[in-house]
């Protein structure tokens, strides 16, 4: 078997790039959109997907200092992919992996968590104003269309858990009874199905006539219309994924100085990443953070896992590869 080599193509000199022996690593589902060509960035053939992988350092470029061969790590973006007994990722990009979690849990931080985190954190401006209080704030919010697929239950799992660490009202929707129970399980305070017709209405009641400050959306073109009628004054829809079009109503943003915002991760700047990644490390070691695993697949299986991650439903954790 012929060992990855550090790679010249990659943007950072070979100086500042990691080499991982692979032990797990993540399947989201822009893999299967960029593999399949519709994602908006097409990439340079031949390709590898995948960005979270979860391993050991084989070896270092001569600038990185941050970490040496043995350590273990999990990264946020890789240079050569991820799908692979070995993977190259800049240095900037790989994080320490705690002892306390298994390299499976590590498989699963990287997109979901730093995703969740810029979207519920950094572009609702929550943390800097909570910190700025010091003290637990009266905001509500909610997790849109959580465990409806398997895409959402990565990020929407995630916003729970921070939501809920940053001392925030966690409402979350989910369509099994198995996927509430895992919401709960993970910091909501209230989970509601959204497969019921009156979902929307139960949500309503729960928080008043004083509405939702923060709706962390998963499905937009299902639940956009919705999301603008449960808001607050002043309250904000977070797009994280969308799967078509809707059409909406400007005016229902009107009222209340509503607004729609979309999150991007990697248009994150060098030091929003390692602003996300100080706060996740703090999670891991505080206990907060913590991974929920769902199916499991060989690397051999991994046509099978990108068929099961956008046509299967209820879901229950990160989908990961392993590696052996």
């Amino acid at each position: 078997m012929n060992i990855l080599p550090l790679h010249p193509g990659g943007g950072n000199g070979l100086d500042e790039q990691v080499l991982i022996k692979v032990h797990a690593c993540g399947v989201n589902p822009v893999d299967t959109y960029i593999r399949s060509g519709t994602y908006s960035r097409k990439p340079l053939l031949p390709y590898t997907p995948g960005c979270d992988v979860a391993g050991v350092v084989e070896a270092v470029g001569d600038n990185v200092s941050s970490f040496k061969k043995g350590d273990r790590v999990f990264t946020t973006n890789t240079i050569s992919g991820a799908y692979a007994e070995y993977a190259v990722a800049a240095d900037d990009t790989v994080h320490t992996l705690p002892e306390k979690l298994d390299f499976k849990q590590g498989a699963a931080i990287g997109v979901p968590y730093f995703t969740a985190y810029r979207a519920l954190l950094h572009s609702t401006c929550i943390v800097s104003v909570w910190r700025e209080l010091n003290e637990v704030m009266h905001v509500d919010v909610l997790v849109q269309s959580l465990a409806q697929s398997k895409c959402s239950v990565q990020v929407g799992l995630a916003a729970c858990q921070i939501a809920r660490a940053y001392g925030l009202k966690v409402l979350g929707t989910a369509g099994t009874e198995e996927g509430q129970n895992i919401v709960l399980q993970n910091g909501a305070h209230e989970v509601f199905n959204h497969r019921e017709v009156n979902y929307i209405d139960k949500i309503k009641k729960s928080v008043g006539e004083k509405g939702i400050d923060v709706i962390i959306e998963m499905l937009a073109n299902v639940n956009l219309n919705n999301d603008l009628n449960l808001l607050s004054y002043g309250g904000r829809v977070i797009v994280v994924g969308n799967r078509g079009s809707i059409e909406i109503n400007p005016r229902d943003t009107m009222a209340k100085e509503t607004s729609i915002i979309g999150v991007a991760l990697y248009s994150s700047t060098k030091e929003e990443f390692q602003q996300f990644a100080a706060a996740l490390q703090a999670g891991m070691e505080v206990g907060w953070l913590r991974p929920v695993i769902g199916s499991q697949y060989p690397l051999e299986k991994v046509a099978q896992a990108h068929e099961n991650i956008i046509h299967c439903s209820g879901a229950t954790g990160k989908m990961i590869l392993l590696i052996s």
